[in-house]
């Protein structure tokens, strides 16, 4: 079952202009196209127009940021958090990190379909999720339970991510290369590739302040390979290219590989600037992590 806030509006802001405004009138029809279709092309197309106008009706001198909250249609596309944890729903909400975020705040239109006292591989959970989501569409968001989210803003920032690329994390590289263990390495030795070739920030750590904030390159920037921590797609996208995650991994390259899968469909992929405190920072010599490494080579060769 899903849990959901019972307010799912969010209210437009920016510049006011007349209602005979030939822009205004495109914007309103872009806003109503999203809210009945939920695609996110009349959503990028609605943000680039309101930035610019926003642009213009700054006061003299003064510039618009570019990472300026965007308004948002008003009838916003639900997001799901759908997350698998060891703990009871009860121990989820009051002690991870993921849980006591979404307890403190959990911004307007955002579900979490959890699954507690979890012991399967996370393909299996997240591809239980998207078969239940067949008629609901919705944004998915795949994430891990020591995850904090920082960021109060993080629904809207993922909704503008998801106006430019057809799958949204925090992390990534630009490129891939033969038989790479991981997004931000090179080689079984773990060797980690230049800045030029690695997007996003993600900080590690207990609590706030973290212990770093590991800024790896730009956000908002194309990359090939993502993050599992934190993974973001429409419903409708994964089921018009009936891409899952692959359950022969279970908590090892099955990102990785999903993006792989992605890539060769089609999908373009990005990061998104949300704010987050990891409590892991990765487990990258045990034995299921090798073995899940060898899967990986099996099944793609490099």
């Amino acid at each position: 079952m899903t849990e959901s806030n019972t307010s799912t509006s969010e209210q437009p802001t920016g510049p006011d202009t007349p209602l005979g405004n030939p822009e205004t009138i495109v914007l309103e029809a872009l806003r109503m196209a999203y809210a009945q279709t939920g695609a996110g092309q009349y959503l990028g197309v609605y943000e680039q127009l309101r930035g610019r106008m926003a642009q213009r009706h700054a006061p003299s001198g003064q510039r618009v940021s570019d990472f300026a909250p965007a308004a948002q249609p008003t009838e916003a596309i639900r997001i799901r958090v759908v997350c698998a944890t060891r703990e009871d729903r009860e121990g989820f909400f009051s002690s991870t990190a993921l849980g006591r975020s979404l307890s403190l705040h959990r911004p307007p239109a955002v579900e979490v379909r959890l699954f507690p006292r979890n012991t399967q591989g996370l393909p299996v959970v997240y591809n239980l999720a998207i078969a239940e989501s067949a008629r609901d569409p919705v944004v998915m968001v795949f994430v891990h339970d020591d995850v904090h989210l920082c960021d109060f803003h993080w629904a809207q920032s993922l909704r503008r991510g998801l106006g430019r690329f057809d799958i949204v994390g925090l992390a990534g590289n630009r490129r891939r290369v033969p038989r790479q263990p991981g997004w931000l390495f090179l080689d079984e030795k773990l060797t980690r590739d230049q800045r030029a070739n690695l997007s996003g920030t993600v900080a590690h750590g207990r609590g706030y302040p973290p212990e770093t904030v590991d800024v790896f390159g730009p956000s908002g920037e194309r990359v090939a390979l993502l993050d599992g921590l934190f993974l973001a797609a429409r419903s409708e996208t994964l089921h018009a290219k009936s891409l899952r995650f692959d359950e022969r991994f279970d908590f090892h390259f099955y990102d990785l590989d999903f993006c792989r899968q992605a890539e060769r469909m089609g999908l373009t992929m990005g990061t998104s600037p949300i704010s987050v405190i990891h409590q892991s920072a990765g487990n990258f010599t045990t034995a299921g992590w090798q073995a899940g490494y060898e899967r990986y080579l099996e099944k793609w060769g490099d």
